[in-house]
Formats: C-alpha cells, structure tokens, sequence
C-alpha cells in the first residue's frame, strides 16, 4: 500500500510540475506577443512573423544577457531607450555566414548564371540579408574572375545597421582564413585567394577593388518594397527564420524585383515549392536551390 501511495504521490508531483511549466510557457507567448506589437507600433520593426520557435529561442538568449528576469520587463526599456533597441535588432538578425559558404552554390552560379549574365550591357545583383558581407564579396571576386565585375552593380542590404557597418567596412578574422581559401578552391576559385585581401595584425581586409560596386544599404524584407530589375537575387538561410506568411510574402517581393529570365538563389534548406510564385520559376539547381524566372 505504501508503495502505492508513493508512486501516486510521485505521479501528482510530476502532473503538477508539468502544469506550472505549460503556464509559464503560456504567460511567456503572451510576452513575447506584446514585445513584437509594441516594437512594430514605435519603431515599425515587424517580427510578428517569424517562426515561433525562433522568435522565442531569440529574445529568451537577448534577455539572459541582461539585468532583467522577465520578457515583459524588457518592454518599457525597448520602447524608451533607441542603444537597447539596436541591440535587440542586432540579435535577431541572422549574422552566421562566412566566404564561399556551400561552394558548391558558387560553382553552380560560375556555370550557369554567370553565361546569361555575361549577355546582359549592365548587371544588377541584390543581395537580401547579406549580415557581414562575407558572402557579397564571395559573389564580388566571382564576378571578377568571369571578368564582368565592372558592369555589375551588387545592392547587399541587411535591417542591421551595426552588422552592414562590418560588412562595408570588410574586415574579417585571420583564424578564419583556412576555412575561406578551402572554400575559394572548392567553389572553382581561379587564382590564389590572397589576391583579394590583405593581412593587418590579426585580421584580413578585402581590397578596395571589390569594393568600388557594392552599396550596402538598409532594407528590411518584412516592411520595406521591392528593388526593381535586378537580374540576380540572393537570399540564402534567412527564410528559414520566417513562418509561411512571410516567407511568401518576400518570395513575392522577389518575383516583383526580378526581371524574366533572371535567377534567384535560395538557401539549402530553403525552397520555392508550395509558395505562391512556384509556377513563375525554374528549377535550375535543385541541391544548391537556384531558380530562373520564366516568361510570362
């Protein structure tokens, strides 16, 4: 009988555990609701539609970084203090990205888009959430190695100023340098990567040649419209964040900033399928997930 009583007990603990933890977890969905409402109505910053699992797990890591213990307390500090709201922003950006990431999407652009885009007088290249710009001068040396660089004008945008302020400055860590030359080479790099760069104590810093035909720019993918004619897009592992209302809602964006026949190349685990502009496109590379607009 003891024994018995002591599992019930057991039981009755666990269940009640259980039930604290689903109110916590529903009072912490309600926070984090009335933080993206009241940061959409001041500032205009929309995450409302990012994926839920990602909006969550992001601001719970922002808060643990601070003085407060709960969501809602982070509230009156966005609202009134612009530095806070900068970090916040900072954080919920996608920033992980590095040199030729997956050269096998680089090879695929040299062999395939490249060709067409050689036919073209004038070039034009939108990078969306391009974070440090390590993969915008990825697409700079790449360019300049088919030897059309010079007609093409690259747009790398990002809704992160602090970030774009790395990325146009260019300077990135030494210690990542053997990761960058491997990918260079396995992207079908022609040359040495040490021509595109610079060494300064512990860091590299990509020539001002590659440079002269990029404008970084703020552009936020959730509120702001489109870039009109650009014949090659490139938004890789940022949808993945965005639930399927949004995630539509730029692949919309994109179709409208592409003309017929250009590209658009998406990340890996990213796709067009099930979208609402699907139809509107060719797959090209469907590993390295690379489309062409088709004629209407």
């Amino acid at each position: 009988m003891k024994e018995i009583i002591s599992q019930f007990e057991q039981k009755l603990k666990k269940e009640e555990k259980e039930l604290h933890s689903d109110s916590n977890a529903n009072i912490e969905n309600i926070e984090v609701e009335l933080l993206l409402d009241a940061i959409l109505k001041q500032y205009g910053y929309d995450f409302r539609n990012y994926s839920a699992a990602s909006r969550k797990r992001r601001i719970k890591n922002f808060l643990s970084n601070t003085k407060y213990s709960k969501i809602s307390e982070l509230i009156v500090h966005l609202l009134y203090d612009t530095t806070f709201l900068e970090k916040f922003i900072f954080n919920f950006s996608v920033t992980v990205t590095e040199m030729f990431r997956d050269p096998s999407v680089y090879k695929t652009i040299r062999k395939i888009v490249i060709p067409l885009l050689k036919t073209y007088p004038f070039v034009k290249i939108w990078h969306a959430g391009c974070a440090s710009g390590e993969e915008v001068y990825s697409m700079a040396i790449l360019l300049k190695e088919e030897g059309i660089y010079d007609k093409c004008q690259i747009y790398a945008t990002d809704m992160n100023d602090s970030i774009l302020k790395q990325a146009k400055e260019g300077i990135y860590s030494i210690k990542s340098l053997k990761e960058y030359t491997y990918n260079y080479q396995k992207a079908g790099g022609a040359n040495s990567f040490s021509e595109f760069y610079y060494s300064k104590y512990d860091s590299i810093i990509i020539n001002n040649e590659l440079k002269k035909n990029i404008t970084f720019a703020n552009h936020n993918l959730v509120t702001d419209s489109l870039f009109g004619e650009m014949h090659f897009i490139v938004c890789r592992n940022v949808l993945i964040y965005f639930n399927n209302i949004l995630q539509d809602r730029v692949l919309k964006l994109f179709n409208d900033s592409l003309i017929l026949d250009g590209f658009l190349c998406l990340g890996k685990k990213e796709s067009l399928n099930f979208s609402t502009i699907s139809d509107n496109y060719q797959k090209i590379a469907d590993k390295e997930k690379v489309y062409q607009k088709k004629h209407e």
